[in-house]
């Protein structure tokens, strides 16, 4: 079943339970997919493309509710919160730091990578190798560390 139609389903159940948080979170998500296949007429979103609007989309909601948490404004950051729990629930299981440092590391050696420098080479092989698995923010982090010695 694709994620349309997952997310098509769980549209219908949340109608059904008159659950308003999980019809709103999804509504955003069938949105963006939506508008994603509009962009360019006739295209078939695969999952790969799906994913990338799905963390996209998380994102996007972490920021906001970095940005809610500075302000003080705990109403609009449980909003925020309830649509990225429902968002993440239809993304892949993300890795932990200790499987991504542990990634990287054979990644660096396969490259022959191991002074600062080589960061901005690793960084898009990395991202590629981690796709849908691990936030770019950690990634990047982790990567850091590991060429810098610090590990």
């Amino acid at each position: 079943m694709s994620l349309t139609e997952q997310i098509n389903e769980a549209i219908k159940s949340a109608m059904k339970q008159k659950d308003q948080v999980s019809l709103r979170g999804l509504r955003a998500i069938k949105s963006a997919l939506l508008l994603a296949q509009t962009e360019k007429a006739g295209v078939v979103l695969d999952a790969g493309k799906e994913t990338q609007i799905l963390q996209k989309l998380a994102k996007q909601r972490r920021d906001v509710m970095e940005i809610y948490q500075t302000q003080n404004r705990p109403d609009l950051l449980l909003v925020e919160s309830e649509e990225l729990q429902l968002i993440e629930q239809f993304l892949p299981a993300q890795l932990d730091e200790a499987a991504v440092k542990a990634r990287l590391l054979s990644l660096l050696q396969e490259a022959g990578a191991s002074v600062p420098s080589d960061l901005g080479r690793m960084m898009p092989l990395a991202m590629k190798a981690f796709e849908g698995q691990a936030d770019n923010k950690l990634i990047a982090a982790v990567l850091k560390n590991l060429l810098s010695g610090n590990a």
